[in-house]
Formats: structure tokens, sequence, C-alpha cells
């Protein structure tokens, strides 16, 4: 029997959540029998009311919908949101795409703290980081008002943990088994969440979730795609990588709630979450220094007489680990004369530490005399490049005729850390008839510092070290690539024989580009009206936010081998206006608007005053005069609830945006620079920019129901058109995919339940070339979910879950004037979970 048609049946038998459980309450001395709905009709009442009741324009997912779907994260748990996308990295959501924008131009927060990113060079929180399943609802909020953090152009996304005020006394325990269909590993995943009130003050919430996933990646890249005087298109590279990647997660939650006195409440809220990636590469590689010999059709053919053909086959071993720490330590005063306060300080600190990364341990071997080696190349297929290989006077796939070309030996550490100190106070008045109003102001401060620390050791001349001596066959499913070094056999190699190597030389350029530090403080004041009627409800005002940044980096000269530190200072301050209207055209019927000023600081790596040249006078910087983002956003949309599990909705949007930031290359007689940047003299520059000015247009549509039959109906769509002017042409925004919809198709009777989702986004552009038939796009993609699950009594639960059911591909390609041009292409399978849930 094949593992899809054991994996089927596994969910055909398999079990899930209901609308069953039922309690006994008393009210007025009188037993009334209450029924508390579950599954998935009491995910969607939930979400739909927390949306319903929302100041903004919303989408919300809640933890029984987290539970039910096969998400490994926070970022796929909210991919089938209306207007959200993921961008997927090894097969697996890591960042998040609101209205198809850039993942930088969002905002994430956990219980209200701003979460920074682990990696270094970005200000995107890669979502992957934490385990769904300590969430008890994530928030994508599309719209802002002025107690809202401004940074964000996308999306804020709120992460609300568990807590003890929301939820009865209860434990739950949690065992799985994940599968992954490319290498036939299977994976444990383990966890436990509870809730307790300890007594009439005080509660406790929390969770625990470790998982282990295995998972592989067949991959296919190539670079430098040229033509020559005929008309024949090649690509001057190909890689062909197999990969295989083990990641941990690890997450803690843990809330306190007390009832200090009748008129305060306080919180103490913490989150711990570590995420291991361990990556192990190994690859073929083909680099040509010279055009194809002869071609015919769609393929190409190169001699090692023509010109030499450098073949590396070579290992990367790399172990990272990233840390996201959140504490907050809060409260809520009700005072006098209708008056409250909220207060709280906070401090996260998110850190990524690779350690002692063995990348690369490759191998070479230069063939560049007659008759040495013919490789030919079919571009047939966008998503496929095979290779043909004839070398008459040496065995090709003979490991020791490749001899160690160099190792490299990586240490890095990024940290970053965030201290929050706010306030805020309101009081609420009765007005004329049934209105009402409040007041409300605010101040809050954000102390940010980044540092970067990376060392590499390079290893070379080792004659007696060659490939065979640690070599294997490569895992690699599309073709057969030959030996490659076996990963565990090249890591006790080198680790035993580092001091055999002829040439150790620490890279002080290479690792001196990399460490940079940056220091940001923001002061942020607001006040913020609100009237509310039966019918309308208007919320408005101004938030004000002044930036202050201190940033340090390192000029160095790849040449000359030297370095220099600069440092720079920059502020700027903004006012933002904002308003969010809601008004009831019918009870059941709701018109939102939105009207709101917000900015994005600009990415850290772009940021940061580093900048790299050599003797051919090629400059590549960052630009600590960056301005940020600015835009004025509006939002119109339109709610149904035509029942407690129905909604159709629609809505419009549309984003000036002045500032945006793009990479730009400079020629020596382009302005501003005119062939001079900090001092360093260019012929070709690549430096960030700020654009003129871009727009961003769409509409959205949604609609969800549960019917009486049981049948679970879901669809979104979401269109986006962005415009951008850089000067010499007009681009789409990068990451923005035109088209994203998500459709959803379920049943759930008595104890059992199943849900089919289908996820689409179109193709996007992914980075900025010299020109248009340079930019980088990435293809559209589908995928399939499917869960199904069964309660076997009130306390216990069995689930089954294929994520990637249509084993969806990544590609990468230029957009030739000719065809398209492959840039990457990957393929990861399937991946299947089942497992039980006991409550106590």
């Amino acid at each position: 029997m094949s593992k899809v048609t054991i994996l089927s049946a596994a969910i055909a038998a398999a079990l899930s959540c209901s609308a069953y459980a039922q309690e006994e309450v008393k009210t007025n001395q009188e037993e009334v029998e209450t029924i508390k709905v579950v599954g998935q009709r009491g995910m969607l009442m939930s979400a739909l009311e927390q949306q319903r009741e929302a100041d903004t324009i919303s989408s919300i997912v809640t933890n029984a919908t987290i539970g039910l779907l096969p998400d490994q994260n926070v970022a796929e748990a909210v991919r089938r949101l209306a207007g959200v996308n993921v961008l997927d990295d090894q097969g697996e959501g890591r960042f998040i795409s609101v209205r198809g924008l850039d993942p930088e131009l969002n905002s994430a927060n956990v219980n209200g703290v701003r979460l920074p990113a682990p990696e270094g060079d970005t200000r995107a929180v890669a979502l992957d980081v934490i385990p769904s399943e300590l969430v008890e609802s994530i928030e994508v909020i599309k719209t802002l008002i002025p107690e809202m953090d401004a940074d964000t152009i996308g999306a804020t996304i709120r992460i609300n943990t568990i807590s003890a005020n929301n939820r009865e006394d209860f434990v739950k325990v949690q065992a799985l088994a994940s599968y992954n269909d490319l290498n036939g590993e299977t994976s444990p995943e383990f966890g436990i969440d509870f809730s307790r009130k300890i007594n009439d003050k005080l509660g406790v919430a929390g969770g625990f979730k470790h998982s282990s996933r295995k998972t592989s990646t067949d991959n296919l890249e190539m670079d430098g795609w040229s033509e020559t005087d005929d008309g024949v298109v090649y690509a001057e590279a190909v890689e062909y990588r197999d990969y295989d990647v083990t990641r941990d997660r690890t997450g803690v939650s843990l809330t306190f709630d007390y009832a200090a006195t009748d008129n305060t409440e306080l919180y103490l809220r913490t989150l711990y979450s570590k995420f291991d990636d361990l990556e192990s590469r190994r690859r073929l590689v083909f680099e040509m220094d010279e055009e194809p010999s002869t071609s015919s059709g769609d393929s190409v053919t190169f001699l090692s007489q023509d010109g030499e053909i450098s073949v590396r086959r070579g290992a990367k071993d790399r172990y990272e680990s990233q840390i996201i720490k959140t504490f907050e330590f809060g409260g809520e005063t009700e005072l006098k004369d209708d008056w409250e306060m909220d207060y709280a300080i906070s401090y996260a600190e998110a850190s990524e530490h690779e350690y002692r990364t063995q990348d690369p341990t490759r191998f070479r071997r230069d063939f560049d005399d007659t008759d040495e080696l013919s490789v030919s190349f079919d571009y047939s297929n966008l998503e496929f490049t095979p290779f043909v290989a004839n070398s008459p006077n040496v065995d090709f796939n003979d490991g020791s005729i490749y001899e160690l070309d160099k190792l490299e030996i990586v240490n890095g550490l990024a940290d970053k850390q965030e201290t929050t100190l706010q306030f805020n106070a309101e009081k609420e008045f009765e007005l004329a008839g049934d209105a009402e109003a409040e007041f409300q102001f605010g101040a809050k401060y954000r102390q940010n510092e980044i540092d970067t620390d990376v060392e590499i050791i390079e290893y070379s001349d080792f004659d007696a070290y060659t490939l065979n001596l640690v070599s294997e066959a490569a895992s690699y499913d599309l073709f057969d690539i030959g030996p490659v070094p076996a990963i565990a056999a090249t890591r006790s190699f080198n680790n035993q024989n580092l001091s055999s190597f002829g040439d150790v030389e620490r890279l002080v350029v290479d690792s001196a580009l990399d460490d940079f530090n940056i220091e940001e403080n923001i002061l942020a004041l607001y006040v913020q009206g609100e009237y509310e009627t039966d019918l309308l409800k208007v919320i408005g005002g101004f938030r004000y936010e002044q930036t202050d940044n201190k940033m340090t980096g390192n000029s160095v000269d790849g040449d000359a081998e030297t370095v220099s530190t600069s440092s720079f200072e920059n502020d700027y301050s903004n006012l933002l206006a904002s308003v969010a209207l809601t008004y009831h055209l019918q009870e059941d019927v709701l018109l939102r608007a939105g009207f709101y000023q917000s900015i994005v600081r600009p990415k850290l790596s772009n940021l940061a005053p580093r900048l790299e040249t050599n003797e051919d006078f090629e400059v590549e910087a960052g630009n600590p005069e960056l301005k940020p983002y600015e835009a004025n956003n509006l939002d119109l949309s339109i709610e149904y609830y035509f029942s407690d599990t129905g909604v159709v909705q629609a809505g419009l949007f549309y984003k000036d945006i002045d500032n945006f930031i793009f990479e730009r290359e400079f020629g020596p007689d382009d302005a501003p620079y005119n062939g001079v940047y900090n001092g360093f003299n260019f012929e070709e520059a690549v430096i960030p920019q700020n654009g003129e000015s871009a727009t961003v247009a769409g509409f959205e549509f949604a609609y969800n129901q549960i019917f009486d039959s049981g049948l679970i109906v879901g669809f979104n769509y979401t269109y986006t058109d962005t415009e951008g002017d850089i000067g010499e042409r007009t681009i789409v925004l990068p990451s923005t995919s035109e088209s994203t919809y998500n459709a959803t198709l379920g049943y759930e009777v008595g104890d059992f339940s199943t849900r089919l989702t289908y996820s689409y986004r179109d193709d996007y552009l992914d980075e900025l070339g010299g020109s248009a038939d340079e930019d980088r796009w990435v293809q559209d993609q589908v995928k399939i979910d499917l869960s199904a699950n069964y309660n076997v009594s009130e306390d216990i639960q069995v689930f089954a879950k294929i994520a990637n059911l249509n084993d969806t591909d990544y590609v990468a390609y230029q957009r030739g004037p000719d065809r398209n041009r492959l840039l990457q292409y990957e393929t990861y399978s399937w991946t299947g979970r089942i497992g039980v849930s006991v409550n106590f």
C-alpha cells in the first residue's frame, strides 16, 4: 500500500472537534442548560463576533481554527484570511504578506509587545518562530487608529496568547507524529496547554510546545543569463542542490492575571520561543567562463577548449538558532469620574545565532584543456534543466579528481532588544439622547538596539584532501548528479584535521562588512476621541512620533583589505492623522471607513552605514540617509452578518506612498553621486534609494458560512494593483501579488469534522535587476491542505492532517525578451500529521 493511501485511510478514520459540550450553570437559583459551541462552528462564531465588534477593518483567526488546520506556525495559521498570503522558505510559511505587499510593511506584536525580527538585516518578523498552538487568536488589523503604533502600511499582526481571564479551568495534552513524503522521515510533536483559577483574585494560563520537523528539498538554481551575438541565450552558472532540513521548535507561554483591588487588575505575560534550524546542503555546480560552443534548439553545449569550465562539488553544514523572548508587566485601573488608565512596561529580545557553520566545504576541478570536458544543458523545460557531461580522459564522477578548494567556518550573532514604556488614559461621557463619547490620550517610549557580529575563517591549502575521502551518492530525486560530500563524514574530517590546512585566514573584510550597530529611540504621543450612538461610531485623532537613530557600520576595501568605521545620526518626526467610522445600515449590515496616515522605517540592512568596494570600482552600500515610507491610506468596506455563522463582506482600499525604498544601480555619471559615494570612487554602485511615489489600489471580497446540514463554505479574494516610480521606469512594488484567493470546503456533523482548503497567490516581483529583463519574479502558487478530526469522547480527540497535498513547487525566473529564464526551482512534496489531544 502506498504512503498516500495509508495517510488517506488515516484521514478517513480520523476525528475532530464538533459543537457538542454541555454544562450546567445556575442563574436566579434555576438550573439552565447552556450549549458551549466549539469546533469549526465555534471558531467561526468567535472570529466573526470579534471582527464585528472591532473598531478597525480586521480579519481574525481563533484558537479552534489554528488547532484544526495543518499549520506548523503563526505565519501558516493566517494563510486563509482575506487579503493574506504567506511567503515560504523550504516549503514552510515564514513571512506574512497582506494585500500582496512586502512583509517589511507589516508590524507584529505579542499581547501588545512589539516583536523585533531575529534576523539582523530586516524588520519583517519571521513568524515561523512561534508555534501556532500557543496562540489564543491572531488579528490582522488593516487600518489604524491613533492609539496604535503608526509604523505599518500592510497590516498590524496582533498575536494573543492564552489567558486565564477568557478560559475555564482546563489542561490539554497533545501528541503528534509528522511524516514528510520526500525524505520518508517521521518527526515527533507534543505539547500541553492549561488555564487555572488559583483563587478569586489570581489566575494562571500557559502552554508548552515542542516539535521536530525533518524535511527535504530538491533545488535547481541558474544565474548569469546572457545572450551571444547570434542570439543564443544561456546561463553562465548552473547549480543542482540537495537539501535536508531539521527544524526544532520549542515554545513556552505563561500569563498571570491578578485582581489587586476592586478597581485594579494586574498582569504578567511572558513568551519564550526557540527555533533551531539545521540545514544540510550538497550541491554540484557548473560555472562557464565563455559562451556556448554550439547550440541546437533549446540545448547548448560548452567545450573546455573554448573556455574554462569549473565544476564544484560542495557541502553546507549550518546550525542556526533563533530565539524570541517577551516580558510584559502592566495593569488597568478604574478611577473616579469615569476615568480609566492602563500602563505597561515590556521588554522583548530577538536573536539569531549561527554557530560554527561550515559553509562551504568546496571541492573543485577546473576543466580547460582540449577534449577534457563537454557539458550540454537542455532549457526546454522552465522548471528543470538536465545536463549531459562527457570527459573522455577522466571519470567525471571520480571523487579523487576534485581537490579541496576551501573551507569556511562562520560564527554570527544578531541581537535585538526593545524596551517599551506606555501609558493610556480615557474618560467616558454620556451625551444627550443615546450618544456616548470617550476621550483618550497616551504616550509610548520605545528604545531599540540591534547589534550584529560576524566572524568568517577560511581554511585552504590541503592537497591530500579530495572528495573521495568523504563522498556519498546524492539523495537528489530530480537527476543523478554523482558524488557529493557526506555531511557527517565531512564535518568529522574537517573538525579532526583543522591543523592540517596550510593556509588559515580570518576574512576581516567579509566579517567586518556584516558588523553594524543601530540604536533607535521612538517617542509617541496621541490624542483620540470617540463618538458613538446606536447606529454610528467614529474614532479619530492624531499621533506624533519622533524617531532618533544612531548608526555605526564599516566601509571595507576588498582588495586592499582595509576597514574603516563610520557613524551617522539621523532624526525625524511625523504628525499623523487617522479616523475610523462604523455605521449600521441595518442591524446586521455594517459600513466601515478608515483613513489613516502611517510610516514604515527603513530596513535595517539598508539603513546601516556599511560599504564594500573592490579593484573594479564596484560599490555595494547601505544608505543611512534613507527616509521612511510615508503613506496616506483609505479603506471602505461593507459587512453583512446574515447569521451567527455567516458573513459576506467586500471592501476597497487605496494607498498613496512617498519615499518607498528600492535598491538602485548607479553608473559613474548618474546623479546624485556622479561616481563618488562616501568618499569612494565607483564605476558601478548598488545603493538603496527612496523612490518618488507609489500607489496601491485594490478590493477584497469574503464569504463564510456554516449551514445547518454541517456543510462549511468559505471563499475570499483580493485584487491588488501597485505602481512605483523609480525614475527610469515604473515598476510594481516588490513582493506584491495581483490576485490572491482562498477557498474552504468542510463538513461537521456529530463528532466528525473535515476540511479542505485551497490557497492561491499570483506571481510577484521578488527583486529588482538592472533592467526589466533582469528582474526576479516568483511564479504563482497553489496549496491544498486537508484535515479531519473525530471526538472519541468529550475529552479525547484524534486527528489527521496533510499540508501541501498537491505537492506545489517554488519557481523563480526572469521575464526574458524571448522566454522565461529559470533562476530557482524547489520541490518539497507533502507533509502529513497524525495525533491525539486529551483534555483533563
